[in-house]
């Protein structure tokens, strides 16, 4: 599995503002995008950022940004969003299905991993079931009235100690429906653009970079 592996405050830095890639670290003053608002290099601080971009240079901005945060490398990005332009619907709503519908994306928004890079390891480790069968699969879509849950062995471990806790204090999409006490999750609908909580606002610019 392709994996980008430049440091993760590095591309917030480059890009100019939070992508949120290392769980909570982001929300605190260490948080590098803070502590050094400019971007990464010698010549970063003088440096003007995204000054007199063109339509183009936006969309290509917008897409880095969105790709990033979800942590796909650009083939299977692209793929993804050829596809939502191709289906029937609205091409936004399509690709944000894409997306959030990963087994790894849907971890993270469930509270079960700090980061989507913990929630796709907790996955390629074989520690996730769906439907009560390891799937081991990043990119594996879940689909409505799939059931999902951490495997028992993991439950047990220290790291998961408060682990009902935090689920209680999770704010879950519309789409997720979360049993916090077994743990246990369930799909119940489709995401939309409108259940987005992160900085993945302007698809439309990314729907343009790829219809050129």
């Amino acid at each position: 599995m392709g994996r980008n592996l430049n440091p993760k405050c590095k591309q917030c830095r480059r890009l100019g503002e939070k992508l949120f890639l290392k769980g909570e670290r982001c929300y605190t003053a260490k948080c590098a995008q803070l502590r050094r608002p400019y971007a990464p290099g010698v010549r970063g601080k003088s440096r003007g950022r995204g000054r007199g971009l063109s339509e183009y240079g936006k969309q290509l901005a917008e897409k880095q940004k969105v790709k990033k945060i979800y942590g796909l490398l650009e083939k299977q990005f692209k793929n993804y969003v050829l596809e939502a332009i191709t289906a029937k619907g609205d091409s936004r709503d399509n690709l944000i299905s894409k997306l959030e519908t990963r087994l790894d994306n849907t971890i993270f928004r469930l509270g079960l991993a700090k980061s989507r890079e913990t929630a796709r390891q907790l996955v390629n480790h074989g520690l996730v079931k769906v439907n009560g069968r390891r799937v081991d699969i990043p990119s594996y879509q879940v689909k409505i009235k799939d059931k999902i849950e951490l495997k028992d062995k993991l439950l047990k471990s220290p790291s998961f100690a408060n682990l009902k806790i935090t689920l209680q204090k999770q704010q879950l999409p519309s789409w997720i429906k979360l049993n916090p006490e077994k743990p246990q999750a369930e799909i119940v609908g489709k995401p939309m653009v409108g259940d987005l909580t992160d900085n993945v606002k302007n698809l439309g610019m990314v729907i343009e970079y790829y219809s050129r």
